[in-house]
Order: structure tokens, then sequence, then C-alpha cells
């Protein structure tokens, strides 16, 4: 099924877009013109060009590594690692900078093309072998992609604190977790948006020719559809998922770089970290699904611009405190966009969203969370209001699926 869908997308014409995409470009301008109309400065007014200026950058941040998660998951696979990638790649660039020009990093002034080029590359390189590493711990040691990620998300973070450490203690006289950036080159490459949205574009492109016009690129769709009909079919499978974990940690390791320079420090503390969910849920938004074989860059590159407006939207509402609730609005986001995908298979399967004793439990909890999360934005009667016709629906819908499956 998988197989035959991947199939007939990479002969669809580039200037089309499935239902779902097109529901999404339809959800991004619904949603700008919802936030234009209830932010109470009505930013997309006044200040248009900012703002534009700040989704852009965002859209491009999240966007570099989630087609690389869209790879990932595309041939079958899963890589929980991007953010503490990230945060590695930041400081291996940071760190090479610092040993080959101390005195001039240290005093806040130009390393030099020499330092800033090999720091890059480094990063990239670290990309590559993390990327190798998951290959390795997924095909040879037979590890699932989950366990060997989560092992890397946890474990890349601690090493580049580490080298981050012993770096600076050893070419600074003080021990520290951050290294500042102040190399005119990252300067503007923070001060021009444009950078990393052109970057994004052209990765975004490469990508797309990859996996609609390429050999390598049917062999992830077919792999992610049926490993064991690709290795019957000849597909070096292994070979494979070593080239999607690879450009997966290696789009990470370059958008660690963009990081890095928009933030003007490394900091493998923090830098980066749970934006892995943000990218699965950008590439699982925009179509992709978790059991492989299905997914668009088209798709991911909506999806990305949908969760970055969303989030800004967040932010413009509620003004205070917005990054409190940027995660559960990713969480809701992603579950919904599930949901909706599946509606279809729910209604050829004869099931409802609401079955037997687990849906009549589902529904208080469900129309309990609707208000609470109502009450703590938007006043508590609200929230009440919210929550007693979250469940007048639910109680409907699960009366009406009742009679439809009965």
């Amino acid at each position: 099924m998988s197989q035959s869908h991947s199939s007939h997308s990479s002969h669809k014409p580039a200037f089309l877009l499935s239902p779902g995409e097109w529901a999404l470009v339809a959800a991004i301008a619904i949603a700008i013109a919802l936030t234009a109309l209830v932010d109470a400065n009505h930013s997309y007014w006044f200040q248009p060009f900012d703002s534009l200026r700040d989704i852009a950058r965002n859209t491009a941040l999240l966007g570099i590594f989630a087609l690389g998660a869209t790879v990932v998951i595309i041939a079958g696979g899963i890589d929980l690692s991007a953010g503490s990638m990230i945060a590695l790649s930041g400081t291996v660039c940071a760190t090479t900078m610092l040993a080959l020009a101390p005195a001039q990093m240290m005093g806040f002034k130009p390393v030099g093309a020499v330092a800033v080029v090999t720091g890059c590359l480094a990063s990239l390189l670290v990309g590559f072998l993390v990327g190798t590493l998951h290959a390795w711990l997924i095909t040879a040691v037979r590890l699932p992609p989950f366990i060997a990620t989560l092992a890397t998300l946890v474990g890349l973070r601690s090493f580049a604190r580490a080298l981050c450490e012993s770096t600076t203690a050893a070419f600074t006289p003080t021990k520290s977790a951050l290294i500042n950036i102040s190399d005119p080159f990252f300067k503007t490459v923070r001060d021009n948006v444009w950078i990393p949205v052109a970057v994004f574009g052209v990765l975004a492109i490469v990508t797309w020719l990859l996996l609609t016009r390429t050999v390598l690129g049917r062999h992830i769709h077919a792999l992610g559809g049926n490993e064991q009909a690709a290795r019957l079919a000849g597909i070096r499978t292994d070979n494979v998922k070593w080239f999607a974990y690879c450009f997966g940690a290696m789009t990470a390791a370059l958008a660690g770089l963009f990081y890095m320079a928009n933030e003007s420090v490394a900091a493998p503390v923090n830098q980066g970290r749970g934006h892995e969910l943000n990218a699965i849920a950008a590439a699982v938004v925009g179509g992709c699904s978790l059991a492989g074989g299905v997914g668009t860059v088209p798709g991911t590159v909506l999806g990305t611009i949908f969760l970055r407006v969303v989030i800004d939207a967040v932010s413009k509402i509620i003004k205070t405190g917005a990054d409190v609730y940027e995660g559960l609005i990713v969480g809701i986001v992603v579950v919904i966009a599930v949901t909706l995908a599946q509606v279809g298979q729910f209604a050829k399967g004869g099931r409802g969203l609401l079955p037997g004793a687990l849906g009549l439990c589902a529904i208080p909890t469900l129309a309990v969370l609707c208000g609470a999360i109502v009450s703590m934005t938007a006043g508590g009667r609200i929230g009440i209001a919210a929550g007693v016709g979250a469940a007048v629906f639910l109680s409907l819908l699960r009366t009406w699926e009742s009679r439809r499956f009965a």
C-alpha cells in the first residue's frame, strides 16, 4: 500500500499537491487570519515584515533538520537525537575555532576564514560519524532505532558538554559550559534571515529530487514500506539505512551551525533541547507515516510552516509565558493531525474514535483536558464552557458512531 502510494506520488507533477497538503495550506491561512484578528497588538497588520522575518527564520531552522527526519521516517526509522546533535554540532564548531584561534576567540575578534571553514566542516563530519554510529547500532548490533537514538539523545548532549568544558579548560583561564561566538561570518548569518531560508529551500529541492527522481529514493520508500520485501528484491537495505541516518544527522549538524550563529553562543546544556520532537512533529503533520514508506518533502515543508505559525500565534496571543505552552501545543497539533489522517481508516474498518468502555472513559478525560487548557489561557468561565462543550460534542459523536457501526 505505502509503496504504491509513494510510487504514485513520485510521478505527480511538481506543482500539484495532495489533498492533505492543500488542507495544510488552508490551515496555515486560517491560523494566520485568526492570529491577526485575536492578537491584541495586531502584529501581523502593523509589523508584517518583522512577523514574516521571525516566522521565516524559525521555519528555516526547524525545516533544515525536519527534512532529515523525513528521510529517516520514510525509510522506516526514527531519530530521537536531532536536538542533541544540534548541541554537539555547535559545540564542535566552537571548540575547533577556539583550538585554532584561542586569542581571537577570547578577545571577541574575527578568527579568520580557515578557522570558520574548519569548524563548520568538523561539525558536518561529526554528523556523518553519528549517522554511521546509528546505522551500525541498528543494522549490525540489531538495536531498535528507538533505543539506539534514545541512547544518543542522552549521550551526545553529555559528550558535547564535556567537550566544551575540557576545551575551555585547556585554552582559556577558566572552564566553562558555553562558548561565545563573535566572528563576523556568524553575525552575518544571524542578521540576514534569508541565508538560512535559502539553505532550507535548496536543501528541500535536493531532498525532493532525491526521494522522487532517483533509484536511491525509490529504495528508501521500498525499505520503509516493507523491509523484508525490499531485501528479497535485491535492495541493500543496510546501506540505505546508513544513508538515511547519515542524512538525518548531517542535516541536524547543519541546523546546529545556524542555531549557534542565531544565538551567538555554543551552549550544549540547553541548545536544541527537545527540538527533535518538533522535527518529527513537522514530518508527521506533513503526512509522513511513522510506520514508514509514506511521506513527501512538500508535506514536510508545509508541516514545518504550519507548526511555526501555530507556535508564533501562541506567543502573540498569550504574550507572557507563551513558551510554557509550546510543547503542549505541538503535542496537540500532532495528535490532531494523525487522528485526522486515520479517520478514513477508522471508517473502512468499521470502528469509531470512542468505542466501548474505553471511549466512554475518554470523554470526561478529554473534556477536563480541554477545559483546563482553555482556563489557563483564557480564564475560568470560558474554560468551564469549553470543557462542557467538549463533553457534549464527544457524547454526540459517540452516540452517532454507535448507531453507524452497530
